[in-house]
């Protein structure tokens, strides 16, 4: 019995620190930092992910009036000319906005901060790439989320069975695909059509990853259990797939996720314009 909950907390562990990782290295995850500016110190959070039908606002708090700053932005991979938003200072908050763009369009941009004849740069390298997106129901993304978590729980779990003698993993099998297959291949395809009016964006229709990923995961898992029914080592197997879904939840969410291509959408603009 205790050694049964050892081993469901060793899985809770393993999976709340995957979930941790793959929050915080994700590309939508917002990048903050903090600068030294006018003898201030100013902390800033930059997002790079945008739900909703409302244009993006970018706030940077400051302490001082003397303080100004601009933001250029420009549509990913399209623009080559940087667009100016000047940013106004209320109640010592810093805001500018970033127009609303179609679902999974993206813009890089970063801001200036300006005082006396001092520009300082956020980030201080580079720019930022942010992508907007559809409002998804929190009655889908809640049990998503929950689906996801329960299967990379049950993966764990099911192949730490290899430290259980005499035990066969098969129940526990079926229930991290019946976790992986609802979360991964029915909730996860729904939000994506909410956020990007995409079902499914992986093999054999596109290149996202998270979809792809999930993919792997699953195939590896229905391998494994093909295998067990037929090996004397079941638990060698379950073990190896569960590795497989940890090598695969490494991986960072929503990489080479949806992208607006600028360029087919202002041809087919052209043609509307033509047409009528």
């Amino acid at each position: 019995m205790m050694k049964n909950i050892l081993l469901w907390v060793i899985a809770f562990v393993i999976t709340a620190a995957v979930a941790i990782y793959q929050r915080a290295t994700g590309p939508t995850y917002p990048i903050s930092d903090k600068i030294e500016l006018n003898d201030k110190t100013i902390q800033y959070k930059l997002f790079r992910s945008h739900g909703g039908d409302t244009d993006h606002e970018v706030q940077i708090p400051v302490e001082d009036d003397a303080i100004h700053a601009k933001i250029f932005w420009r549509r990913y991979k399209f623009d080559t000319a940087w667009n100016v938003v000047e940013m106004k200072n209320e109640n010592g908050i810093l805001s500018g906005y970033l127009p609303h763009q179609p679902k999974a369009g993206k813009l890089e941009y970063y801001v200036n901060l300006c005082v006396e004849e001092k520009i300082t740069s956020l980030p201080e390298k580079g720019y930022v790439v942010i992508r907007f997106k559809g409002d998804v129901p929190i009655w889908v993304l809640i049990p998503h989320v929950l689906a996801m978590f329960g299967a990379m729980l049950l993966s764990m779990r099911t192949g730490l069975e290899i430290f259980v003698k005499d035990s066969r993993p098969f129940k526990l099998t079926y229930w991290t695909i019946g976790f992986l297959g609802v979360g991964g291949f029915f909730l996860g395809p729904l939000m994506q059509l909410y956020a990007f009016d995409a079902w499914w964006t992986g093999f054999p229709f596109g290149t996202d990853l998270t979809d792809n990923k999930t993919l792997i995961a699953m195939v590896g898992w229905l391998i494994a259990l093909f295998i067990m029914k037929r090996s004397q080592k079941p638990k060698v197997w379950a073990f190896a797939a569960s590795v497989l879904l940890l090598v695969v939840y490494l991986i960072p969410h929503s990489m080479m996720g949806s992208e607006l291509d600028y360029s087919k959408m202002d041809n087919e603009k052209q043609k509307l314009e033509i047409l009528n």
